[in-house]
């Protein structure tokens, strides 16, 4: 039933932290001649927060390009890292600070034309269900809540940050029969 699913996708969304990276936080404080030495001042809003994101996933997202997915993000958080990789991968939707991911996507899906069974989601926490509960694909990182993954169609096999995207992704192109195909062409643009 889940192959099935997959033969219909073509827009993959994915949540952030805990999928495209290992859900871990890292806060960096910015150089700055004026930043406080008072350590019980609030925390500067001149911080810069880093992610680590892994490479088969960014390969993974080049090939759902090449394949004619459209893919993106829908995260809570706010973060110019994200939005760096986001840019370097060529993703068509980018949406960060969203608490309602249901309504982003339906915006999207609206953008697109495309109705929620042709949609695919990848997540890992309880804040991202409602989007799965409707999309036409409900994927799960290895290492999601167990709540997530019960509702999910396909874990995958790699954890969040470790290429589950990648996993993901190659379980929709194995599942539409075009993953040899893909391959073939992504390797030959870097002969």
């Amino acid at each position: 039933m889940s192959k099935a699913r997959a033969k219909k996708i073509k827009l993959l969304i994915f949540d952030v932290d805990g999928v495209l990276t290992d859900g871990k936080l890292y806060f960096l404080p910015a150089q700055s001649s004026s930043a406080s030495k008072d350590l019980s001042a609030p925390p500067s809003s001149t911080r810069v927060e880093v992610k680590g994101f892994h490479a088969h996933d960014g390969a993974g997202i080049s090939m759902a390009r090449l394949a004619g997915i459209k893919t993106g993000l829908i995260t809570k958080r706010v973060s110019e890292t994200v939005a760096a990789r986001a840019r370097d991968l060529r993703m068509e939707h980018v949406h960060q600070g969203i608490h309602n991911k249901w309504a982003c996507m339906e915006q999207i899906l609206k953008q697109e034309g495309l109705k929620p069974s042709q949609a695919a989601f990848v997540g890992d926490d309880v804040i991202d269900l409602p989007v799965m509960r409707r999309c036409g694909l409900a994927i799960a990182v290895a290492n999601a809540r167990a709540e997530v993954k019960k509702e999910a169609h396909y874990v995958t096999r790699h954890a969040g940050g470790d290429g589950a995207a990648r996993d993901a992704i190659e379980f929709i192109l194995k599942g539409q029969g075009i993953w040899k195909k893909i391959v073939d062409e992504y390797t030959a643009e870097r002969k």
